[in-house]
């Protein structure tokens, strides 16, 4: 990052605000944190007692620890992307870029919420404080140089992407069951993050439609093309249902009958980010496409369902019929 980027040449005009500040926490893309619920619900299905009292504060805590870690992380990367912000038609009016925001006061807020959630996480146990720590360094090497990985083609979207394995261990721990979470399960979850991740880049850079300013916008894009982004779109979708393929055939058979629907979710986000000026560029903003809803929504139905009703008779499916050594 050169002088003329670095994250404290800002204008000076307007003034920062308390709107401002507040803004660059994202509050609105806390539901992206939902991405924890099913590593609760997984847990949920391992041996062992739990009381529902304190399962249901561990729940209410945990999930306000990730929020304020996410928030933490919200806050660094408006820092540091507002030098490349304001060659966006559309986010340069973000609070950083348009001057809403007190630099300083920013960096407090960031160490601030990672305090906090650190704090709360600790009561819900270490492990889950780890979990928390690591989603907060994560943050550090995707935004903070010198290593930024989201300048880095490919390493981008894995890095990026890699939080939503985080959030399922952290779902996990706030259940916190004594088994370890099976690393299919994790690994699928991550290509899944990875498949979302690589089709807003698509998105983004099909809408700025112009090499040079895809580049000064987002460096990443300097390495990229249409080709290169829907080619790692099919890998990590493959990959995903692979994974997926695997935990369910070794841990949950009754899994299989969610496929179908998982791939529908999968074919209708794609074709969301096939559209001209693709509303996958603002995930916080999908919950208006009805036609994604309505298929997340039955998709978690039946996954749940699949998780807690057994199925024997899907054993014969799966049967050699012909003799095995």
């Amino acid at each position: 990052m050169t002088s003329s980027e670095h994250p404290g040449n800002q204008p000076m005009s307007p003034r920062p605000t308390l709107a401002g500040h507040m803004a660059i926490m994202r509050i609105d893309h806390w539901f992206k944190n939902i991405f924890v619920v099913p590593g609760i619900l997984v847990a949920l299905t391992t041996p062992g007692e739990i009381d529902p009292g304190r399962l249901a504060l561990r729940i209410a805590l945990g999930m306000l620890a990730i929020c304020f870690v996410c928030s933490s992380n919200y806050i660094i990367n408006e820092v540091y992307d507002a030098p490349f912000d304001r060659h966006h038609p559309e986010k340069r009016r973000r609070p950083v870029p348009s001057g809403l925001v007190s630099i300083p006061l920013a960096y407090f807020q960031w160490l601030l919420l990672l305090g906090l959630s650190l704090a709360i996480a600790l009561w819900v146990s270490p492990s889950f404080a780890v979990v928390v720590g690591s989603l907060w360094g994560m943050g550090c090497i995707y935004n903070i140089p010198p290593i930024r990985s989201k300048d880095r083609a490919y390493l981008d979207v894995l890095s990026e992407a890699i939080n939503n394995p985080i959030r399922m261990l952290a779902g996990w721990l706030i259940v916190g069951p004594d088994a370890v979470t099976p690393a299919s399960l994790l690994l699928s979850y991550w290509m899944t993050g990875c498949y979302f991740m690589a089709i807003k880049r698509f998105a983004e850079y099909r809408h700025l439609a112009d090499d040079n300013l895809a580049a000064t916008y987002r460096r990443s894009f300097a390495r990229y093309s249409e080709t290169h982004l829907l080619t790692s779109i099919m890998f990590y979708a493959s990959a995903a249902m692979l994974f997926f393929g695997l935990f369910a055939m070794r841990y949950r058979l009754e899994l299989v009958i969610s496929f179908p629907l998982i791939a529908l979710a999968m074919a209708v986000y794609l074709n969301l980010g096939l559209r001209p000026n693709s509303p996958t560029q603002y995930p916080e903003s999908l919950y208006r496409e009805p036609t994604l809803m309505w298929t997340c929504v039955a998709c978690t139905i039946v996954t749940i369902f699949c998780l807690y009703i057994d199925m024997p008779w899907l054993d014969r499916l799966v049967t050699p019929l012909a003799p095995t050594r």
